[in-house]
């Protein structure tokens, strides 16, 4: 039987077609991904290119309102940069962070979880203890702190070229204890197994058997903690941009583009803010909503598979 095959009469797929939410969730989220990640061929503008910006098409309101300019179809913010263009690739960085991320999250708590689930011991309870330690500081606080040192030793302008970078490597540091902590449980249940104490007696060293036999069967709830944890991501990224320790205003995510029509909101141009934050929702409503039914879908307790 072709895998393909095997998809298609799945008790996965049977499951997901079934549900509605979870569909509805898939298609917003792949609409939104492909037209991020195809920002700089399906966008009308790019709005990393100044010369093809004017400071006196700042503020144009929506097509359909009046005052609105064909070129502009959602408007234009107080830069003049077209708010769809800006929108696009503000969604392309915020998920490009909120992935990144999560897989520097993925790669720190599912190594140092391994590691203390198996090895026990003084190391379990240290290791431990530094993932208490660290849930102790919020991803806030870690990028404050990081933050200020970084713009102290490097300046403000270097800041800008490694933002992205620097707020994967903030976000993924803050947030690793919880797959840490997961990964500790899974292990600690699996490791007491026959399969295990079998794989001892063969002879297989112990980095094997934790990484080729008992971190396979650990990674379910590995799955569900990251569909969570991507929307967490790109919220800490927008939050963090928002009070200005995110990305900056040159360089477009949606928090940025919130926290910038957020100072004109007042002043009747509600578009700059309202757009990308509608985005936000859609982005992090479909993620959970995914995430929701994943977690339903992989506990034994609801479904038979």
């Amino acid at each position: 039987m072709s895998r393909f095959r095997k998809f298609r009469e799945s008790y996965a797929l049977y499951s997901f077609l079934r549900d509605p939410m979870a569909m509805g969730s898939f298609v917003i989220l792949a609409i939104l991904m492909v037209a991020g990640f195809l920002a700089p061929v399906i966008s009308p503008h790019n709005p990393y290119d100044t010369t093809t910006i004017d400071i006196l098409d700042s503020e144009m309101p929506p097509v359909w309102m009046e005052g609105g300019d064909s070129r502009f179809l959602l408007g234009t913010d107080s830069q003049g940069r077209d708010m769809l263009s800006t929108i696009l690739y503000g969604m392309r960085v915020s998920i490009l962070i909120g992935l990144g991320a999560v897989v520097l999250q993925a790669f720190l708590g599912i190594l140092i979880g391994l590691t203390s689930g198996y090895a026990g011991g003084r190391l379990d309870a240290v290791l431990m203890r530094i993932a208490d330690v660290q849930l102790s500081f919020s991803t806030y606080m870690v990028a404050i702190f990081i933050g200020a040192i970084f713009k102290t030793l490097f300046g403000v302008g270097l800041y800008a070229k490694v933002a992205v970078p620097f707020l994967i490597l903030v976000i993924g540091l803050a947030e690793w204890p919880q797959y840490a902590r997961t990964v500790r449980a899974s292990v600690l249940a699996e490791k007491g197994m026959e399969y295990v104490e079998a794989a001892r007696v063969i002879g297989f060293r112990s980095a094997r058997i934790m990484w080729r036999h008992i971190l396979p069967n650990a990674l379910t709830p590995v799955l569900v903690i990251s569909t969570v944890q991507v929307a967490n991501a790109i919220m800490s990224e927008a939050a963090l941009s928002f009070i200005g320790l995110g990305m900056p205003v040159t360089r477009p995510s949606l928090g940025s583009l919130i926290k910038i029509g957020f100072e004109y909101i007042f002043s009747g141009t509600w578009w700059i803010t309202l757009f990308p934050g509608i985005v936000l929702v859609l982005l992090i409503l479909a993620i959970n909503l995914l995430g929701d039914w994943l977690r339903d879908y992989l506990n034994p307790k609801l479904y038979k598979h």
